[in-house]
């Protein structure tokens, strides 16, 4: 027996469900709606990655137009040239490399306007290679312009390569507390053997050249190797004290403890010789050069190498974020 209420229309009347085979072309239809929905969103992820980009290009280039690597240095009047030298010393060092602090060097020489540089160190030391040629270039730059001293102003410490370093000044002020000294070399590693013999992990090393394997953690130390490196560490150490040597002169102790590898305090630095007053760089700058303005010649990293550096950290996850979501996505 029909139902169906005559008085109804086709519209209103229910709507037989899609069973079986009648389903397909929905699920069909659903997933190219899903796709194409994916497609918008990875478009407008990418159209938002682009105008971000560009935006912060823009602001680059105002940060490089108001923040240039050259600007910042007043006009050459009589004053005291400062250069810091913090942290530990190493080629890729902010402030404390070769190409950080010796154009900062030649700037504070070349000014007309400086009576002389200070150096305002802090640092446990670093490597004997960049140490050495920074303490060439103050040498020569001293013999270039006799007419300008180089004093270091040692505030919390001034050790190992610093004090390398700090041995090329005409003369080295510290305070009472600072921490001075440490005129040797170091090379250290660990030995993993009888771990590895406990754990029965076996080392599988090949090499060509008999010595290309000298000081391996993972095999047991040879003497002859261990002998060689030590010959290598004695002679950068006599190189270290010849440069101390050359800086200080007469003025060191003969104490046998000075080039032993100790550290003292400032006080004490200054009865063996290590250092020759208690000073800062205001007192400095003030009683001995007589020029009170002090004018910063360090090598800093600029507000826009700042930017730069944020702005390809974010491009890069960026990119892999967006990149990433496409290719990972489930199909």
């Amino acid at each position: 027996m029909d139902s169906t209420n005559p008085n109804e229309s086709p519209a209103d009347q229910p709507q037989p469900v899609p069973t079986g085979g009648q389903q397909a072309p929905y699920a069909a239809l659903e997933r190219i709606a899903q796709r194409l929905l994916d497609e918008q969103r990875a478009n407008r992820r990418w159209r938002n990655f682009f105008r971000i980009s560009f935006l912060l290009l823009a602001v680059i280039v105002v940060v490089m137009a108001y923040d240039p690597p050259w600007a910042g240095k007043p006009a050459a009047t009589r004053h005291t040239a400062l250069i810091e030298i913090d942290g530990e010393i190493d080629y890729d060092s902010a402030s404390a490399s070769v190409d950080t602090i010796v154009p900062a060097l030649q700037e504070a020489f070349a000014d007309p306007g400086s009576v002389g540089v200070v150096l305002r160190m802090n640092s446990p030391g670093g490597s004997p290679v960049q140490s050495a040629i920074v303490n060439s270039e103050i040498t020569r730059l001293r013999q270039l312009n006799p007419d300008k001293p180089v004093f270091v102003v040692v505030e919390d410490m001034c050790a190992s390569g610093c004090y390398y370093i700090a041995a090329a000044a005409d003369k080295i002020y510290v305070s009472q507390a600072s921490i001075v000294g440490s005129i040797g070399v170091l090379m250290s590693s660990f030995g993993f053997t009888g771990l590895m013999d406990k754990l029965g992990v076996e080392r599988r090393l090949m090499t060509a050249g008999e010595n290309k394997a000298m000081m391996d953690p993972f095999r047991p130390q040879d003497a002859r190797h261990k002998a060689f490196t030590q010959a290598m560490l004695d002679d950068i150490h006599q190189q270290f004290i010849a440069a101390v040597k050359a800086g200080r002169g007469e003025r060191l102790s003969r104490s046998s403890e000075i080039f032993s590898g100790l550290f003292w305090t400032g006080s004490r630095a200054i009865k063996l010789g290590l250092a020759d007053e208690l000073g800062t760089v205001d007192s400095v700058a003030r009683d001995v050069l007589k020029a009170e303005d002090v004018v910063d010649y360090t090598v800093r990293e600029g507000l826009s190498d700042r930017v730069l550096k944020k702005f390809g950290a974010a491009v890069g996850e960026s990119v892999v974020r967006a990149m990433g979501t496409e290719w990972l996505r489930p199909r």
